[in-house]
């Protein structure tokens, strides 16, 4: 990778959704003016700009979903459609005035610190290279469509695409459609496409566990009242935040209290689902918790329609106009649609990124494991921090939360690398393997470890996904930024001197 000696921008930020957008504002408001967003698309967004399939909307309640310095009163609902979160990105966006600060169709393709100037050089579309003091890393996690191996899948003569690739232009009226999957998204986009089909398939690998959405339409007089005042609007979010505190109790003390959980799941199923084969079919194996638990109160009575089957046995090959499942059932289908998640690895592995002594990130988590100190820093990368990084999503709460955290950590890092005049910040790798010990220790006898497989584990059963406690006990531990934790590094590019501590 070309090298440059000026500085283009103190900090690159990496992504336009809630992460850069958030990071983004901060910086702006704490006086760092000289920032530049790379997003990979002509649009801002992320996740709420990629995802437009029928249906598609939050799973936690937008009063939570959303930046404390930035509510909306106006949401419709009490878990917002996808188009409302995404308008709400774009308003943030035009009232901080940070929108000239983003460049679009700009993909960033790799990164690479010199120590000789204690400066990233990060190339752009692989050709152009940036030169800043900081890069800050916001690609969330749910941007890299995951598709399974389907034998033959190259021989189907119909249509494919994924969820997060929705062909609005392909009508369904009337067609044979397969849908490969059962996680967040087919749970919500089945119930509207199912109205308009011939025929649906499901192919389920495993029954999710599934609860009531306590979805209601948010009146005007109430909107109105938010909008007079924000203390009504905080008061009511502040008590979603701890209900949902409440519900996390299995998830980061004892499985134990999974119990009523996993109770109002089985009411729910057999309530809305008749069909004692069928409510077989739909009860999971595994420990409720284990993998993400999902919110619906229309996918269940969809799989009751006469036009869909829910099927478990495994593809096993797919044909020109059908799918063949492993007991030889042929079944003719001319339209496949993965809603089969993301590649929650690859999206940080995928990423090309040299630090100190030349070390490739990538290589080093492929040894070691993915893990980050706090899922923000890691030691041997300086003035890279991470947002949304390893061990910071959740299973109860909202990320926007846990987003703000880091956000405010990162500032503090900032702060620190001014008042000293450093010119960068490298985690110790003691303090890292300490955090990831701990985190790891503190996952073992948790509902994620009970047994089942899902995208928080890698390949060798190590959880690199979930913040395994309260999301109050992040914010604890990332308030107050720690100097002792780091070597704070200062060089001079103009002497040929090896780099000193600042003081």
């Amino acid at each position: 990778m070309p090298t440059r000696t000026e500085l283009d921008h103190e900090v690159v930020i990496i992504g336009t959704g809630f992460a850069g957008i958030g990071m983004a504002i901060r910086l702006q408001q704490s006086g760092v003016d000289d920032f530049v967003l790379l997003e990979k698309d002509s649009d801002l967004g992320g996740t709420w700009r990629d995802n437009t399939y029928p249906g598609c909307a939050c799973d936690v309640p937008s009063y939570l979903y959303s930046f404390s310095f930035e509510q909306n009163p106006h949401w419709s609902r009490m878990f917002s459609p996808q188009e409302e979160i995404w308008d709400y990105l774009r308003r943030c966006v035009d009232k901080y005035g940070i929108g000239d600060r983003i460049r679009y169709d700009a993909e960033w393709t790799g990164a690479r610190f010199d120590e000789a100037s204690g400066t990233w050089d990060v190339e752009v579309i692989g050709d152009e290279v940036l030169r800043s003091r900081v890069l800050i890393t916001g690609v969330g996690a749910l941007h890299m469509p995951s598709f399974p191996d389907l034998p033959g899948i190259e021989k189907f003569e119909g249509t494919t695409f994924h969820s997060s690739q929705w062909r609005h232009d392909h009508d369904l009226t009337d067609r044979k459609v397969a849908v490969v999957g059962t996680g967040a998204s087919a749970i919500q986009f089945v119930p509207q496409i199912v109205k308009q089909v011939e025929h649906l398939d499901l192919y389920q690998r495993s029954a999710a566990w599934v609860t009531p959405k306590p979805d209601r339409k948010i009146p005007d007089k109430e909107q109105r009242l938010y909008a007079r005042s924000s203390l009504a609007q905080r008061v009511v979010r502040n008590l979603i935040y701890w209900a949902m505190e409440v519900r996390g109790t299995g998830f980061a003390l004892t499985p134990k209290a999974m119990k009523a959980i996993e109770w109002s799941a089985k009411r729910h199923l057999a309530k809305q689902v008749s069909d004692p084969e069928l409510r077989a079919r739909l009860t999971p194996d595994y420990q409720i918790g284990c993998k993400r638990i999902l919110l619906s109160n229309d996918f269940y009575p969809a799989l009751a329609r006469d036009n869909i089957d829910v099927i478990t046995d495994g593809i096993a090959e797919v044909r020109a106009n059908s799918v063949v499942t492993a007991d030889g059932t042929e079944r003719a289908v001319d339209t496949i649609i993965f809603g089969t998640g993301f590649e929650i690895s690859g999206n940080l592995t995928h990423m090309k990124i040299f630090g100190r002594g030349g070390a490739e990130l990538n290589e080093q988590w492929q040894q070691r494991g993915i893990g980050a100190h706090l899922g923000i820093a890691v030691s041997g990368f300086p003035n890279l921090f991470f947002l949304l990084g390893p061990n910071t999503g959740l299973g109860h709460s909202s990320v926007v939360f846990m987003i703000e955290q880091q956000v405010n950590y990162v500032l503090q890092a900032l702060d620190l690398l001014d008042r000293r005049s450093a010119s960068y910040l490298d985690v110790r790798p003691d303090t890292q393997q300490t955090f990831l010990d701990r985190i790891q220790l503190r996952l073992t006898d948790t509902v994620w470890q009970s047994g089942c497989k899902s995208w928080y584990i890698d390949e060798n059963g190590r959880n690199f996904t979930i913040w395994p406690h309260y999301t109050w006990k992040y914010w604890m531990e990332t308030r107050k930024f720690s100097p002792a934790e780091y070597d704070v590094v200062r060089v001079d590019p103009d002497r040929d001197q090896e780099p000193a501590l600042a003081p």
